[in-house]
């Protein structure tokens, strides 16, 4: 089980940022978390969001470069080393994890990633009894 993610392609220079949030704002979609990592020329602005295929077709009309992708999300206790014990398990099964961040809600830690293997890494998941975060429960945080 995956939940859309948007990625925001945008320069490295002032401004670029408030036109994607005033968009996102303009439509009254909530962002739930996001990233963002840069290079020397852009930068890649990861968004978990309300609506996450709305938000998509409102920063394509305005002219945004952007990109919707799946990503796993999984809840963890809010507990030390809970995240170490979750990256562990995808380890030993050999899958990579290309980026990951994180952020509590309601007292629970939310661990959102992509991987180099889908397919394996819900196996993964759902092998070691970790809940998977869904659309569903994004919606209920927005």
């Amino acid at each position: 089980m995956t939940i859309n993610q948007l990625s925001v392609f945008i320069e490295n220079k002032s401004g670029t940022l408030i036109k994607v949030l005033q968009v996102l704002k303009q439509a009254k979609i909530q962002i739930i978390a996001s990233s963002i990592a840069d290079t020397a020329e852009y930068g890649i602005y990861r968004i978990i969001c309300s609506e996450p295929a709305r938000a998509y077709e409102e920063l394509k009309k305005a002219g945004v470069a952007v990109a919707l992708s799946d990503v796993f999300a999984i809840e963890l206790d809010n507990q030390p080393g809970r995240a170490a014990e979750a990256v562990e398990c995808l380890s030993r099964a050999d899958i990579s994890i290309a980026y990951m961040y994180t952020f509590l809600f309601n007292g629970k830690g939310i661990l959102i990633f992509r991987t180099d293997n889908a397919d394996k890494t819900r196996e993964v998941i759902a092998l070691n009894g970790l809940r998977f975060v869904t659309e569903k429960d994004l919606s209920l945080w927005s």
